[in-house]
């Protein structure tokens, strides 16, 4: 194996280390804003369960 072959190994693993990098990224920010979604619909339906109870008084 001669010195393409090297650097062709090293790109490949380059490529698969920014793959796997990327992956845990978008795994990580999606996690995040689907907890932050949930949460923001949470407090959503508390606001208008509570704008219900005021607005029947």
């Amino acid at each position: 194996m001669g010195i393409g072959g090297r650097v062709g190994d090293y790109a490949f693993k380059a490529f698969t280390a920014t793959l796997g990098a990327t992956t845990l990224y978008l795994t990580a920010t999606f996690s995040v804003n689907l907890y932050r979604g949930f949460v923001w619909h949470n407090s959503q339906t508390k606001f208008d369960k509570q704008d219900a109870k005021e607005q029947a008084s």
